[in-house]
């Protein structure tokens, strides 16, 4: 009988914490309706997300999301997450969006519900001067990096013909942050960089360094920068586009876009 009343409350317990588990991910509401809403990044990501000398969030996305939720007494909690993880933490309730230059491709499509597009970027090869790489053709035999979980690798992945069929091992060395990755492209552990043409100009430049590596244009196609939420939270999706649209009217937009890139990246 004791062994018998044991293993019933043991399957009780079991029950009770299946439920609760099943309830806590059955509750993710969607974010339009929330009071505070949390965005997912990668805080290494210049000049989208990234941390200032005082450790604090700041950025070009950060700084057009919190104008976005402003317009309706929304707070914003930034959340640093780990990139390739990205879809899983939105999935899982833990972030309520992802937003930092998050480019819009097929495969991300079947996973997130995408905003409008409100950012265009491209992928470059970023190569030291003095190592006489300045063509993909010159990366033969030559060890690349890239971002993992980057639509820069999807893209490398997608189109071997422009460089994975030519570079060391038909494949590249994986990075968890970009800052990582400069960090071996300087001391030579890598001989090039697949990365976005935003991270690349504008770390070089606050860095004082753009003179001394080749920035490299691909013929990979432009990208487009969305917001990704849950694939079912079609509320916070127009909740942000029709923050975007009225930024975009009142000339908001426009400075956060002047005052990080020195000019108007609205996309045509």
């Amino acid at each position: 009988m004791k062994k018998l009343t044991g293993l019933l409350m043991a399957a009780s317990v079991l029950l009770l914490g299946a439920c609760g588990t099943g309830d806590k991910k059955a509750d993710v509401s969607s974010g339009a309706d929330k009071k505070e809403v949390v965005v997912g990044l990668d805080d290494t990501f210049v000049p989208m997300g990234f941390r200032d000398d005082d450790g604090n969030l700041t950025g070009f996305d950060v700084d057009l999301a919190t104008a976005v939720f402003d317009l309706t007494d929304t707070k914003v909690t930034f959340q640093p997450i780990d990139w390739s993880m990205k879809e899983t933490e939105l999935d899982n309730g833990t972030i309520d969006m992802i937003w930092n230059g998050y480019t819009i491709n097929a495969e991300r499509e079947k996973k997130v519900l995408f905003s409008d597009i409100y950012m265009k970027s491209y992928q470059i090869l970023v190569t030291k001067k003095d190592s006489g790489i300045d063509t993909f053709d010159k990366m033969k035999d030559k060890v690349l990096g890239a971002q993992e979980g980057s639509s820069g690798y999807k893209i490398f992945t997608d189109q071997p013909e422009v460089l994975q069929d030519i570079v060391k091992d038909n494949d590249a060395t994986l990075y968890a942050s970009f800052n990582e990755a400069f960090i071996d492209l300087e001391t030579g552990r890598i001989d090039g960089l697949l990365i976005d043409s935003v991270y690349a100009e504008y770390y070089l430049t606050q860095a004082k360094k753009l003179d001394q590596f080749n920035l490299i244009e691909s013929s990979f196609e432009q990208e487009d920068y969305a917001v990704g939420v849950r694939k079912n939270d079609e509320k916070l999706a127009t909740k942000i586009n029709d923050g975007l649209n009225e930024l975009h009217e009142n000339g908001e937009f426009k400075k956060i876009s002047e005052k990080w890139f020195g000019k108007d990246v609205t996309p045509n």
